[in-house]
This record gives C-alpha cells, sequence and structure tokens, in this order.
C-alpha cells in the first residue's frame, strides 16, 4: 500500500519485527532468545518507533510478546511446520488486534507475506530495498528517527 505518510507523523499501534535463526541454546523469553544482528537491527528499530505493542513473528509458534518464553528450535518460514497464515488469523483474533491499524512490519519478504495476511493495511519501510546491507541501512534511519516514507 503506498502512501506519502511518514513513521513519525502519528502513534503506531503494532510493529511486528521477525524472529531470526540466530538463537540460544535454552528456553528463554522471546525478547532475549534471537541473537541475530538482523533480528536485532529490528528491534531496535522497533522499540525507536514506540509502538504501543510489539509482537515476534515466530517462523514456529506465530505471534509473540516480548516476554513469552519458549525453547530453541529450527524452522525457517515456509518450512512444513512453520506458521501459517490461518494459524496467524486465529492468534490476532484471540488477542482482539485484528482491527489494529497503523500496522508497520519489519521484515523480509515471507515475513511481510505472512504479516499482510492479518493486516492488509500494513505498512513496510523494508518494501523496495535490494538486500540485507540496503535493510540494515533503513533500520538505521527508522532507529535515528529519520522518518522513512511508509509503504
Amino acid at each position: 500500500m503506498a502512501t506519502n505518510d511518514h513513521l513519525d507523523y502519528f502513534k503506531l499501534q503494532l510493529v511486528v519485527i521477525p524472529c531470526g535463526s540466530r538463537k540460544l541454546g535454552s528456553p528463554a523469553r522471546s525478547a532475549d532468545m534471537y541473537v541475530g544482528s538482523y533480528h536485532r537491527a529490528c528491534r531496535n528499530s522497533a522499540d525507536a518507533l514506540q509502538p504501543d505493542l510489539l509482537l515476534i513473528l515466530s517462523a514456529r509458534h506465530g505471534l509473540l510478546d516480548l516476554d513469552d518464553v519458549i525453547e530453541p528450535y529450527d524452522t525457517p518460514h515456509g518450512a512444513a511446520d512453520a506458521v501459517t497464515s490461518q494459524v496467524l488469523l486465529e492468534q490476532a483474533t484471540v488477542r482482539d488486534i485484528v482491527g489494529l491499524d497503523p500496522v508497520v512490519a519489519l521484515g523480509g519478504v515471507r515475513h511481510i507475506s505472512l504479516v499482510r495476511s492479518v493486516w492488509p493495511h500494513v505498512h513496510t519501510p523494508l518494501a523496495g530495498t535490494r538486500g540485507m546491507g540496503d535493510q540494515m541501512a533503513r533500520l538505521a534511519a527508522l532507529r535515528e528517527g529519520r522518518g522513512m516514507p511508509l509503504t
């Protein structure tokens, strides 16, 4: 969804960030489980946006609060045992967050596709980037308060 709005022009209700393949080796809060640089960059950028609600989209567990304790796992998005859009919609419905707006999703194409299945109006500030370096630069801009156009 293309728009001329910028992140700093309104209060965000929800930011959804991706999990990560690098994890701790023992059970931990989801806020601590994912230790990779990409997840951390998304998390730091999301924190800087100061949303009302920040959730992690886990490839195995779906929507996680930062305090949810989980076991380490090895399930990438798209795998046979990965969370589906139907499960994600059910989780969002139970949480009563389907109608939230605005929603921002930080992450790659598979992550965005799942988020969009619940929130078709989601803003995706990393859309149009041409690789990891480009995404990391855009995440840094978000953290530094340089408003990025929402798409």
